[in-house]
């Protein structure tokens, strides 16, 4: 496979750890790729546009502009045309345009030039952008391409709900397609955020920008904490009507959980006894005991890592109503503290369970189901860059959690890329899994945040030398963040909001 360009340095001796991301990278070029030939496709054989919306387990999820259903043989020919550019390995070719040549290029509205005139107006930064071309057919991708189809050897069109899903290799199983769960509760969290931000004409990032740009950011923050606040309460009535002691909250890296587990807490006060909160974290193994991974280095992310044992004879315990040593991890030594959190509850006093694990049935064999109530939260993004871009959650995530790495604890953005391949790689194994066994999905993300975040974020990325491993993973998030205007004035912003977890300012930070 070649790259139209490579994105970032590459350090010989860097093992598993290297080739993890090396591969991730082609993977999202591989799907960049395929999408282009995708929509080229569909304009092939329809005539149509395509709007891309999101990633599910299985796929990228996708749209035909379409008075009528696509038909199961539309999708047929769209994959069989998508096969002839493959097997001709049809040459892409890609230039760079500047914002004055976009709508020349594009002409008519028709043609999605508003998507990215809107896209370019606000953001001043942003001097060019990538135009692919293939066979006549041109678009903007943020991100490397393939110089060819060829290598697009492996994918398959899928109906589903009122779209079509685009499948293609995990980059963790390059030779084959992933199977094909039952994504359901995922796409129904994703479609609720759609609506929403779609009602309020927020579908791209240049939409965001045209409402920052006239003010009312404040306007914006205050809808999406209210879109948070609601799926609170709306989970909370679910959890007391049902009647549940354990509730589980899990999700991948930077997705909230702490803040938001806090607010659950917070709100379920109010109808009932306050649940007593226990994070997983907690329950680290002794820092000598932790299990090495093949590169030799301690590996914090599995559930080995984890003791299980300690954890469920707490949770049996405070269940019969008897007392329990709780400890609390020292991060700076690397050890249980007991003596500090001896407790015991009433019987009708909740437990809430915060952690990456707090969905794997091993943390809660000892409980039933009727137990337990799961939550999986995760920021499913309401809003792309325009029709074809989407942003990714990982995207999302990883400045997240550069900029709180920073802020509390000194680290360094190369160190938060370095280590985000071994991050994904733990999430791929004992996070997602989980995600469908789960009672409710919270949607972590915010309208807002990356025009928040650009503020926090773009210094930090500035300063990764050209010559360190991680250059291209910032340089490419930092082109990212230019897409959207900044919010600088953070007084909007409520100090219980997920994203002061992050940016700084918490409640929760406080003690409170």
């Amino acid at each position: 496979m070649k790259f139209i360009e490579t994105c970032g340095g590459e350090t010989a001796g860097e093992g598993v750890r290297q080739r993890s991301t090396q591969m991730g990278t082609e993977n999202r070029a591989y799907q960049r790729t395929l999408t282009f030939v995708y929509l080229k496709s569909v304009h092939d054989v329809l005539h149509a546009e395509t709007t891309v919306f999101n990633s599910l387990t299985s796929g990228l999820y996708t749209k035909i502009d379409s008075d009528e259903p696509v038909t199961d043989e539309q999708i047929r020919l769209i994959e069989g045309k998508m096969r002839e550019y493959v097997r001709a390995d049809a040459p892409i070719a890609r230039r760079n345009v500047s914002r004055e040549e976009v709508l020349g290029l594009f002409g008519d509205e028709s043609s999605g030039s508003r998507e990215y005139l809107a896209l370019l107006k606000y953001a001043t930064d942003v001097k060019h952008i990538a135009m692919y071309e293939l066979d006549g057919y041109h678009n903007f991708f943020f991100g490397d391409l393939f110089r060819s189809a060829g290598s697009l050897r492996l994918f398959r069109l899928t109906r589903y709900r009122d779209g079509v899903l685009l499948r293609y290799p995990h980059p963790s199983a390059p030779d084959r397609l992933p199977d094909m769960p039952t994504d359901d509760k995922l796409y129904e969290a994703f479609e609720k955020g759609w609506d929403i931000a779609h009602g309020l004409g927020l579908r791209y990032a240049g939409d965001l920008d045209e409402e920052i740009e006239k003010g009312l950011e404040g306007d914006i923050i205050k809808l999406s904490e209210r879109m948070h606040d609601a799926q609170i309460e709306d989970i909370s009535e679910r959890i007391l009507s049902r009647g549940r002691r354990v509730i589980l909250l899990a999700g991948p890296s930077s997705s909230g959980k702490t803040t938001t587990a806090k607010r659950f807490i917070a709100k379920l006060a109010e109808d009932g006894p306050e649940p007593l909160y226990l994070g997983t974290d907690d329950y680290f193994v002794e820092r000598e005991e932790t299990p090495l991974d093949e590169n030799g280095e301690r590996n914090y992310e599995g559930l080995d890592a984890i003791d299980v044992e300690l954890f469920t004879d707490n949770i049996r315990a405070l269940l019969a109503g008897e007392e329990a040593d709780l400890p609390t991890f020292d991060f700076l030594t690397g050890h249980k503290v007991f003596g500090g959190r001896t407790t015991r509850i009433d019987p009708d006093r909740p437990l809430l369970i915060e952690g990456l694990h707090a969905l794997n049935p091993a943390m809660t064999a000892n409980l039933s189901d009727d137990e337990k109530f799961r939550i999986y939260i995760s920021p499913l993004t309401q809003i792309n860059l325009d029709g074809h871009n989407r942003i990714p959650a990982t995207d999302v995530r990883l400045i997240r959690r550069m900029i709180r790495d920073h802020r509390t604890r000194g680290g360094s953005v190369e160190h938060t890329i370095h280590t985000w391949p071994k991050v994904r790689r733990g999430e791929n194994i004992h996070v997602f899994p989980y995600y469908n066994c789960a009672d409710a999905i919270f949607n972590s993300a915010l309208l807002y945040e990356l025009s928040v975040m650009r503020a926090h974020a773009e210094e930090l990325l500035t300063r990764v030398r050209p010559d360190t491993p991680e250059y291209g993973d910032a340089a490419r998030l930092l082109d990212f963040l230019r897409f959207f205007k900044k919010i600088e004035d953070e007084g909007a912003i409520p100090a219980d909001s997920i994203i002061r977890e992050f940016i700084g300012g918490s409640l929760f930070d406080r003690g409170g």
